[in-house]
């Protein structure tokens, strides 16, 4: 376990690891006596590493009869492996939504 000097009182800082809103994993540390939260410059990078690559694919909503239609970038199509007429599962979240193959295959 990694551990610091706190820069508020002077007590030992110890490395935890949080979580965001958005879901994303971090590490801070965390003063034993004060209990202020600090992000050195190596943690600091490595989350916003992780918001920038959260943020990189934006999409819009388009309207389909009733529904809501959303179009996934190349980019995503190619990493996850979507192809044309697959089934997916959407999966609600706390925060939002997650979309997967369905079981099962095409239909």
């Amino acid at each position: 376990m990694k551990m610091k000097k706190c820069g508020d009182c002077g007590g030992r800082a110890e490395e935890l690891e949080g979580v965001t809103p958005e879901g994303i994993t971090y590490r801070f540390f965390k003063c034993r006596e004060c209990g202020e939260e600090t992000l050195d410059m190596k943690q600091l990078h490595a989350v916003a590493g992780k918001y920038r690559a959260l943020r990189l694919y934006h999409a819009k909503m388009s309207q389909w009869g009733q529904s809501l239609g959303l179009r996934i970038p190349k980019e995503l199509v190619a990493k996850y492996n979507f192809r044309p007429n697959e089934e997916v599962a959407i999966i609600p979240e706390k925060e939002g939504i997650r979309v997967v193959p369905a079981a099962g295959g095409e239909h």
